[in-house]
């Protein structure tokens, strides 16, 4: 996991860490937030992280969920 939260902290500077499921080796909650002068923008960029995580092969997507607090 952390080859993809440090990829995703590079290439999209967006904040990201493991939020859920620490005890567990197989599974792992993640999460990332990005901060913008418009919604627009900042949909593209959790976009282009979401598209980022699905691109690993050994990583099965069981959830995604947005919020814009």
């Amino acid at each position: 996991m952390k080859t993809i939260i440090h990829g995703a902290q590079n290439r999209y500077g967006v904040a990201a860490a493991e939020v859920a499921h620490q005890d567990k080796w197989q599974r792992a909650g993640l999460g990332f937030a990005t901060v913008s002068a418009s919604a627009g923008h900042a949909d593209e960029v959790m976009a282009k992280v979401e598209r980022f995580v699905w691109s690993f092969p050994e990583v099965e997507v069981l959830s995604s969920e947005r919020d814009r607090s």
